[in-house]
């Protein structure tokens, strides 16, 4: 079942709600031109894409996972871009890097105008990524490095993530910091979360 999630005048995200991992996605409106950001196919989206405005391109923010970028560029008859970086000819946004590895490579969406982060691995809301008490948290592997200088020039009003709903409002910027700023110490929280929701056989 498809879950709308992130809604504001300026895009929507969505969710299968089925998805054990919780994969978000979204589309972001800018001059009557929708921005794909690392689409999962799931029933109900399509039509909101279209209705939202035209599509102007897929953006995947991480090589490990390519979801459904390519059928959503092929259906829609855009250009998928393969984690972006810097500023992109037609395309309003900034991407910043987030990691840069053999097994890694991720970048991060930044729509100054709306004060918006968009993320694909790096930043997350569901159990598995934050400890406890936590709204916004890195992911466990990048805990002991977390990108700290490469994301910490950006003060954003919205967090969209690649897994779960994304923070908005006041509250924020300060929740994103507080994520960079207490990834390395609470990382043995979070690997306590996750063995005991393990052990419960609970979803992480």
């Amino acid at each position: 079942m498809t879950r709308f999630c992130d809604e504001s005048e300026w895009g929507f995200g969505w969710i299968d709600a089925d998805d054990r991992i919780r994969r978000t996605s979204h589309a972001l409106l800018v001059g009557g031109r929708v921005w794909i950001v690392d689409p999962v196919d799931v029933d109900g989206a399509d039509e909101r894409i279209r209705a939202l405005g035209e599509p102007g391109g897929v953006l995947q923010l991480l090589d490990r996972h390519n979801r459904d970028c390519a059928a959503f560029a092929t259906r829609f008859g855009v250009r998928h871009h393969v984690v972006p970086l810097g500023r992109l000819e037609g395309v309003p946004f900034e991407f910043l890097l987030v990691r840069k590895s053999r097994f890694w490579k991720e970048t991060a969406l930044w729509w100054e105008a709306e004060r918006v982060l968009c993320v694909a691995d790096a930043l997350g809301t569901v159990p598995y990524f934050c400890a406890p008490g936590e709204m916004l948290g890195v992911h466990p592997l990048l805990r002991p490095i977390p990108p700290r200088k490469r994301l910490g020039g950006v003060s954003p009003r919205h967090v969209l993530c690649g897994h779960g709903e994304g923070i908005h409002g006041d509250q924020t910027e300060a929740a994103f910091r507080e994520a960079l700023s207490t990834a390395r110490r609470r990382l043995p929280r979070v690997v306590a979360r996750l063995l005991s929701a393990r052990r419960a056989g609970a979803r992480p």
